[in-house]
C-alpha cells in the first residue's frame, strides 16, 4: 500500500542507551537513537495544512494500540509465520460500531519477536491481508518500553500504588521514561506511513501510548484525534507525584476527544490539568469541554461494552455444551461462586479469598454447599509483587480447604492455567454468583460477560435441560473500585477491604429470593445488551467527528518545544501586530485614540512589582505629550495606586475600577459614573462574601470604592473554583433586584454597579472626541483579559457610527494567543511595550497643552 505522507518528523535526542534499527519501510524518517524529543521540527513551515490532498477514498479509521488483534504462529514445515484475527480483541470487535463502508487499519505491536530480514514481507503480508501496520519494536526497547515504564510505573501509579520505598514499586527511571518516548514516536511514524491527514481519524487506545498524539499533532496539526483510556486515572496527589506528568497531560490534550470509562476518571484527570496547568474546564450542552490554546479538548465518558454476537457463538460452540454438562457432574448439589481475574496486587484474589474464608467461618451451614471456583488468568506483568500475590494466593486457599474441606469437598478450587473461552462461558453459565473484589480496575468486563451467559441461548438451553423462553437469574458482587460497578445498579457493591461485609455480600447474593434475583438479571441484560461494544465504539465515533467539525474554519500553528509542544487555533482574521504595520497607520493619522489596560499589558501579569518600569513611565510620557494623541489607562485597579505610580504622565487619562471612576488628565478632577452612584448593594454583598472568606481556606476579599473581589487564586484550585460557582449563583440570587451584576473572572468573583465596563470608557472618550469636532481616524487598544473583550467591541460599535465620515483604523489587540474579539495579538507584555516604543519612536515631539475644553464624564454619558 503506498504511503500517504512523506515528511520527516521529529528526532530523539542522541544517546547510547538503546540501538533501534532503521524502520524498513524508509517513507518517514524514523528514529534511531532514543531519548527525548528534539526542538527541531522538520515541518516548521506547517501552518497546520497537510503536504497531501485529500485522495477522495472512503471513511476511514485507524486504531492504534500497544498490540495488534491478531495471533501469530510459525509453521513447522515452512518455518513462514502464520496470521489470524484475534475474535477476542476488544480492538477488532469494535468496527462493528463503524459503518460497513468504514475501512479500518490497525497500528500495533505483534506478540511475537520478528527477526529483521522477516520484518519488511510480514509488514506487507499484514498490511495487504489484514489492513494492519506492524511496528517491530526492538527486543531491549519493547522491555524496557512495556515491562520497564508502563508496568512498573504508569500501571502501578494509575492503580494507586506509590513506590514509597524499594520493596514496594519501582521508583521513576529515565531511562525506562525515554523508552517510552522512543517508543511512541515510533508508533507515530508508522501511522503517518499510511495516514490521509485530511480525511482519515486515528483513535489511540491506552496507557502504553499518552505521549504520541504529541507527534502525531506536530506533524499534523489539524489531524483528526482521540484517545481511550482503559485503566484509571488516579486522583491528583497520585498523579502529580510523576516526574513526567506535564509531559503526559499535554501529551492528552493533543487530542480532540478523550475518552473514560467513568465520570471518577475524567474529574481525576480534569483535576489534574487544573492543578498542573491551570486549565478551567466547563459544560457545553451535556458535553465536558478543555479550552486549550484556543482548541476545545471535549472529554468523553462511556464504558465499554462486550460483544454479543462473539459470546452466544461460544455459548453455541458443542464443546461449550459439553463443558457445562461436565460442571454440573462435578458440582452436582452445590453453589457454585465464580471469580475469573488476572494474576495481580490489584485483582483483590486473595482478599476475596478471606471474605470467603469468613462465609465458611460465620455460616457453617454452608460448608459443603457452597465452592467458589477462581479462574487465574496469566499475569501480564513480570516481577516480585506478582510472584508474592499467587503464593499468598495459594497458601490461603490451601488453608481454607485444609480447614472447611473434607476429602470429596474442596471450597475453593483455583485454575491458574489458560483456560480456553468454551471453558470460562461454561462456567459463567453455571455460577450462582460472580464476584470480582478488585481493589482498583479500569473497568473489567467478567461481570457483563457472566451476565450475558446467564441469559443463555436456545442450545444452551437445551444443553442445560432448561425449558426455552424460562426466567433467568443472576447475582453480582463488585467492588465499588471498578469501572463497571457504576452501571451495575442492581449488584451489591462491596469495600473488598471489608472482609465481613464481602462475607455478608456473599451470603446474601446466595440466599436472596428468586424473584428478585430475576428482577436483577432482567435489569442488568437490558443495559448489557443494549450498551455493547458497537454501541460504544459508534458512540465514541460520532463524538469525535464533532469535537473535530471546525477543524478547517480556523487559523492553526505549533508553538512549545519537545513534548510541551500544543498547537493554537484560532479565527482566519486573527495575526500578530506586526510594528511596522501599525508605525506606518501611525504617522499618517492625525487624531489617534490609545486604550492600555495595565496589568498584563504594560505590567506583567506575573511581575511581583506592579509600578511601572521607568521604560513604560517614558514611553507613556511620550505618547501622551503628542497634541495628536488620546492616551487612556484602562484598569480594574484602585484610582490612588494609578494615579500615584503614573504620576509622571501629566496628559495622560486614567479610568480607574473599570471606569467608575476616570479623569482625563493629571490636572482634572476624577468623575464619577452616575450610573453606579447607589452603592447600597455593598452591604448586602460583604457578609455573603465573609462567609466564603472563612469557609475557603486561601481566599481573601479586596474592597474597591466601587465594587468588591473575592480572590481565590491561592486556594486549593478545586474547592476555590466549587465555591466560586457557589458565590456567583449565591450573589444573583441575593442581587436580583439591586443595580449591581456579579462576574466570575479569573480566580475571582466581583460585584460592581450596573452598566459600568471598560467599554464603556471607549465609548464616552471616543464621544467626546467625534462632540469636540476630532473624530479619531486611529484607535488603538490592548488588553490581557475579559474585561477588556468589552472595549475591543466597543471600539467596533462605536467606529461603526454613521456620524463619522471616515472610518478609522482600528487596531484591536489582545495579549496571548486566545480566543477574542480582538482582531491582533501580541505575545505578552514585553511585546506591547516593544510596539509602544515603536510608536513613542514616530511620534511627535512637539509639547501638548491641556484639551482646549473638558468635556465632563456626566455630560458625554
Amino acid at each position: 500500500m503506498a504511503s500517504r505522507s512523506c515528511a520527516s518528523f521529529l528526532h530523539l535526542v542522541s544517546g547510547d542507551l538503546l540501538d533501534i534499527p532503521q524502520t524498513p519501510r524508509a517513507l518517514p524518517r524514523v528514529m534511531t537513537v532514543p531519548g527525548i524529543i528534539s526542538d527541531m521540527d522538520y515541518c516548521s513551515s506547517n501552518d497546520g495544512d497537510s503536504d497531501v490532498t485529500s485522495s477522495g477514498c472512503r471513511e476511514r479509521k485507524i486504531i492504534v494500540a500497544n498490540m495488534l488483534p491478531l495471533h501469530a504462529k510459525r509453521d513447522a514445515e515452512t518455518s513462514k509465520w502464520r496470521f489470524s484475527l484475534d475474535e477476542d480483541s476488544l480492538r477488532l470487535q469494535l468496527k462493528d460500531g463503524f459503518t460497513p463502508e468504514t475501512e479500518v487499519i490497525h497500528v500495533g505491536s505483534l506478540k511475537v519477536d520478528i527477526d529483521a530480514s522477516e520484518q519488511e514481507e510480514v509488514a506487507q503480508k499484514l498490511l495487504e491481508e489484514f489492513n494492519c501496520v506492524p511496528t517491530f519494536l526492538p527486543q531491549d526497547l519493547q522491555k524496557k518500553f512495556y515491562l520497564g515504564f508502563c508496568k512498573q510505573q504508569l500501571w502501578p501509579l494509575f492503580h494507586y500504588m506509590l513506590p514509597i520505598c524499594p520493596d514496594h514499586g519501582d521508583r521513576f527511571d529515565r531511562f525506562q521514561w525515554q523508552a517510552y518516548v522512543s517508543a511512541n514516536k515510533i508508533f507515530a511514524d508508522k501511522v503517518m506511513e499510511v495516514i490521509n491527514p485530511d480525511d482519515d481519524y486515528v483513535w489511540v487506545h491506552d496507557y502504553h501510548l499518552m505521549v504520541l498524539p504529541t507527534f502525531l499533532r506536530k506533524r499534523f496539526h489539524r489531524i483528526k484525534l482521540g484517545f481511550f483510556l482503559h485503566s484509571p486515572f488516579p486522583s491528583s496527589e497520585i498523579y502529580r507525584t510523576l516526574p513526567v506528568r506535564d509531559e503526559i497531560l499535554r501529551g492528552l490534550l493533543n487530542c480532540d476527544l478523550i475518552g473514560f470509562h467513568t465520570f471518577d476518571y475524567a474529574r481525576h484527570f480534569l483535576s489534574c490539568c487544573s492543578r498542573m496547568l491551570g486549565l478551567d474546564y466547563e459544560s457545553k450542552r451535556g458535553h465536558i469541554g478543555l479550552d486549550y490554546f484556543g482548541r476545545t479538548v471535549f472529554i468523553k465518558i462511556l464504558p465499554v461494552g462486550v460483544h454479543m454476537g462473539r459470546l452466544e457463538s461460544v455459548l453455541n460452540l458443542p464443546s461449550t455444551a459439553c463443558k457445562v454438562k461436565e460442571i454440573q457432574k462435578q458440582f452436582e448439589g452445590k453453589k457454585l461462586i465464580l471469580g475469573v481475574d488476572d494474576m495481580d496486587i490489584f485483582k483483590g484474589i486473595s482478599l476475596k479469598l478471606l471474605a470467603v474464608e469468613q462465609l465458611l467461618r460465620q455460616h457453617p451451614d454452608l460448608q459443603g454447599k457452597i465452592v467458589l471456583v477462581q479462574i487465574v488468568n496469566p499475569a501480564r506483568g513480570s516481577g516480585k509483587d506478582v510472584q508474592e500475590a499467587k503464593k499468598e494466593t495459594y497458601l490461603t486457599a490451601k488453608k481454607i480447604n485444609e480447614v472447611y474441606g473434607s476429602p470429596n469437598y474442596q471450597p475453593v478450587i483455583l485454575i491458574d492455567r489458560p483456560v480456553p473461552r468454551f471453558e470460562k462461558s461454561a462456567y459463567y453459565a453455571l455460577a450462582e454468583c460472580c464476584i470480582v473484589n478488585a481493589v482498583r480496575d479500569g473497568m473489567n468486563l467478567v461481570p457483563y460477560k457472566y451476565i450475558v451467559c446467564r441469559q443463555g441461548t436456545p442450545f444452551m438451553d437445551e444443553a442445560l435441560g432448561i425449558k426455552s423462553g424460562s426466567s433467568r437469574t443472576s447475582m453480582l458482587v463488585v467492588s465499588e473500585f471498578i469501572g463497571c460497578s457504576p452501571s451495575l445498579s442492581g449488584a451489591i457493591r462491596v469495600n473488598p477491604w471489608d472482609i465481613d461485609a464481602v462475607a455478608e455480600a456473599l451470603n446474601t447474593a446466595i440466599t436472596i429470593p428468586e424473584s428478585e434475583k430475576q428482577l436483577r438479571h432482567e435489569k442488568h441484560y437490558r443495559y448489557v445488551s443494549t450498551h455493547d461494544v458497537a454501541y460504544w465504539a459508534h458512540s465514541f465515533a460520532q463524538d469525535l467527528e464533532r469535537a473535530c467539525q471546525d477543524h478547517y474554519s480556523k487559523r492553526c500553528w505549533g508553538i512549545g518545544l519537545g513534548l510541551g509542544f500544543r498547537v493554537v487555533s484560532l479565527s482566519p482574521s486573527f495575526r500578530r501586530l506586526g510594528i511596522d504595520h501599525i508605525v506606518s497607520s501611525y504617522k499618517r493619522t492625525n487624531r489617534r485614540a490609545i486604550f492600555l489596560d495595565y496589568d498584563g499589558t504594560v505590567v506583567p501579569e506575573a511581575s511581583i512589582i506592579k509600578t511601572p518600569s521607568p521604560e513604560v513611565i517614558s514611553i507613556l510620557k511620550t505618547l501622551c505629550d503628542d497634541p495628536k494623541n488620546t492616551v487612556f489607562i484602562v484598569s480594574g485597579r484602585g484610582r490612588a495606586s494609578l494615579s500615584d505610580w503614573l504620576a509622571p504622565c501629566e496628559m495622560l487619562g486614567i479610568a480607574a475600577e473599570h471606569g467608575y471612576f476616570i479623569r482625563w488628565s493629571k490636572d482634572s478632577e476624577w468623575e464619577t459614573s452616575p450610573v453606579g452612584a447607589d452603592l447600597e448593594w455593598k452591604k448586602i454583598v460583604k457578609p455573603v462574601m465573609s462567609l466564603y472568606r472563612e469557609a475557603t481556606d486561601g481566599s481573601c476579599i479586596e474592597t474597591k470604592e466601587s465594587a468588591l473581589v473575592w480572590h481565590h487564586q491561592d486556594a486549593d484550585p478545586d474547592f476555590g473554583s466549587c465555591q466560586a460557582k457557589e458565590l456567583l449563583d449565591h450573589l444573583e440570587n441575593v442581587l436580583a433586584n439591586e443595580p449591581a451584576v456579579v462576574k466570575r473572572g479569573q480566580h475571582i468573583v466581583e460585584v460592581k454597579p450596573q452598566a459600568v465596563s471598560k467599554g464603556v470608557v471607549a465609548e464616552k472618550v471616543l464621544s467626546r472626541m467625534v462632540n469636540g469636532g476630532k473624530p479619531p481616524d486611529f484607535v488603538m487598544c490592548v488588553g490581557d483579559d475579559k474585561s477588556d473583550e468589552d472595549m475591543f467591541q466597543s471600539i467596533l460599535t462605536s467606529v461603526s457610527n454613521p456620524s463619522l465620515p471616515v472610518a478609522p483604523e482600528i487596531f484591536a489587540c489582545t495579549v496571548g494567543r486566545k480566543p477574542s474579539k480582538a482582531k491582533y495579538y501580541l505575545d505578552d507584555a514585553a511585546d506591547v511595550l516593544k510596539l509602544l516604543q515603536g510608536l513613542a519612536t514616530a511620534t511627535s515631539s512637539k509639547p501638548r497643552c491641556l484639551p482646549e475644553t473638558q468635556v465632563s464624564f456626566e455630560s458625554s454619558a
